[in-house]
């Protein structure tokens, strides 16, 4: 059984997080490119955000949002 849990520790240091190792490593010579999946991450969420709000707009244009407060059971 010990030489399950270590070869499950091994699969995750050694091979799943050697990618995060290298970017922790290259936090010493470039900031902004250790922090790739960061941007990544952030520029996905701030184009998702635009995208809701433009729909969000186009609801409220043509009249079909439903902003009566009595719209789900709990609220009444």
């Amino acid at each position: 059984m010990k030489a399950f849990f270590e070869g499950i520790q091994y699969l995750f240091v050694n091979i799943l997080f050697a990618p995060l190792d290298f970017l922790r490593s290259l936090e010493l010579k470039s900031w902004f490119a250790a922090n790739t999946i960061n941007w990544i991450f952030m520029i996905i969420c701030a184009s998702a955000m635009v995208y809701w709000i433009k729909q969000l707009k186009i609801f409220e244009a043509n009249g079909t949002e439903n902003q009566d407060t009595t719209a789900h059971s709990f609220l009444k």
